[in-house]
């Protein structure tokens, strides 16, 4: 990467994990601070609350997106964050948990993901965008990781309001960071129309792109319906709050450690189909058996490490499978589709997962749970994992500049093709090619204008 690349990826990478914070760094505390408050004693509402910022996510994020294509990247950005520090600020000052559902609700209206993405896109050449699309990866992980064990020690220190002022400062931080650090789009870089609907509906359409998508809303829902019960648990075993980070953290640790093996056996052996289900039933062993074992610190431990080891390989896996999957003009499209989705699933497990507590008890949310995982499981059976990613480069012809885009729009709709991009000043086309179902001869004709 160039310095500016660097920059840019750095530095957005570090906001889109900020908007993860806002997610992520309550779930550890807010059940129990909940009860607190008034009208905290009602788990729906406690799951409401958890899952509210998820929902307006998933609702605004393409519409963001929209908008920063008409009116730029970075004002949308600087909107986004300003919604969410009044979010934090209101969710910090609430004395009720429907005050907190508000916040919550002005929180996740901060829908910048897209303009986020958008905008690495923009500042990043093609040969290198994949390293920062994986730097933004990698940080969500860490975001979430850093989140459970710093989230109860920072509810020791300033308690649940002090820690959703804390986000809402680094909110306020991040649009500094974004106008001095982040370099400009520069004038040459064509924004892209939005999406027509023929787009959203053949994406959604995509027998394969479904299985991923439902896949990562069950992720997201399981996860937020196992946060409404497992800090109630740790504390009713003698745990206190201030002290919950002596699981979470061996239990981020050990499940980065299982993780890695797993994710270099498959893909560099060609197993990632079988890496993939034997993720989806590790989380789904873990929610079957948590209601029968949640009678210890030590216990809940090692589902919670059984749950994150999958949960980590999954969460790993899903976006780079979307990408692969994802046809070459519809990238874009699939990718906003599949983080929408993933915010539908936070708000449908935390708000179910509190309904089901409070009304069925403890075993009817992991009934849930296990329900989504094992239809999961059987959708998975079923997937198609891309085979291995070739660079073919073939000498183009001399062409007018309308017959070259019709060439290389034709490229990337062919069978196979996942990106075509144009080196060597226009002369060559380089693509990048699922080995299974590339046609390249095909291709070659298609180059010489033979059809």
């Amino acid at each position: 990467m160039t310095g500016s690349e660097l920059r840019a990826a750095v530095g957005l990478a570090g906001i889109y994990g900020l908007r993860m914070l806002g997610m992520f760094v309550i779930l550890p505390v807010f059940a129990i601070y909940a009860e607190h408050i008034r009208g905290g004693d009602n788990l729906t509402l406690v799951g409401v609350a958890l899952g509210a910022y998820g929902l307006t996510q998933a609702i605004l994020q393409i519409p963001f997106g929209w908008f920063s294509d008409r009116w730029g990247r970075k004002p949308v950005i600087y909107g986004g964050l300003v919604l969410f520090a009044l979010g934090s600020l209101v969710a910090g000052l609430a004395d009720n948990i429907y005050a907190v559902i508000l916040g919550r609700v002005i929180q996740g209206a901060g829908a910048i993901s897209a303009a986020v993405i958008a905008l690495m896109a923009d500042l990043t050449r093609e040969e290198q965008r994949t390293k920062a699309m994986a730097l933004i990866g990698s940080t969500i992980g860490g975001t979430f990781a850093l989140s459970l064990v710093l989230s109860p020690w920072l509810n020791d220190i300033m308690g649940v309001p002090g820690i959703f002022m804390l986000t809402g400062v680094l909110a306020l931080l991040a649009i500094g960071v974004v106008y001095a650090y982040i370099p400009d789009v520069p004038q040459a870089v064509v924004v892209h129309p939005p999406a027509d609907k023929a787009l959203f509906a053949q994406v959604l359409r995509d027998p394969q792109l479904a299985r991923l998508n439902f896949g990562i809303l069950a992720l997201h829902a399981v996860l937020m319906g196992l946060f409404i019960v497992v800090p109630l648990a740790l504390r009713e075993h003698g745990l206190a709050v201030d002290q919950h980070w002596r699981v979470y953290l061996p239990v981020m640790v050990g499940s980065f450690v299982l993780m890695v093996p797993a994710i270099l056996m498959g893909e560099r052996h060609g197993h990632m189909k079988k890496v993939f289900i034997g993720a989806v039933l590790m989380l789904l062993i873990s929610q079957l058996a948590m209601p029968w074992l949640l009678s210890g610190v030590a216990q809940v431990s090692v589902l919670l490490l059984i749950f994150f080891t999958g949960f980590n390989v999954l969460e790993a896996s899903l976006p780079s499978l979307i990408s692969k999957c994802a046809p070459a003009h519809a990238k874009g499209t699939a990718i906003g589709i599949y983080s929408s989705i993933q915010f539908v699933g936070t708000f449908v497990g935390a708000a179910g997962g509190g309904f089901l507590y409070q009304h069925f008890g403890v075993r009817a949310v992991f009934v849930f749970t296990s329900a989504l995982l094992a239809g999961w499981l059987v959708l998975a059976l079923g997937m198609r994992v891309p085979g291995r990613m070739l660079i073919r480069a073939y000498p183009l012809p001399a062409l007018d500049p309308e017959r070259e885009r019709v060439l290389l729009q034709r490229l990337k709709e062919q069978p196979g093709v996942r990106a075509v991009e144009l080196s060597d000043r226009g002369r060559t086309a380089r693509l990048k090619v699922d080995a299974r179902g590339f046609d390249e001869q095909h291709v070659l004709r298609l180059i010489e204008g033979e059809i």
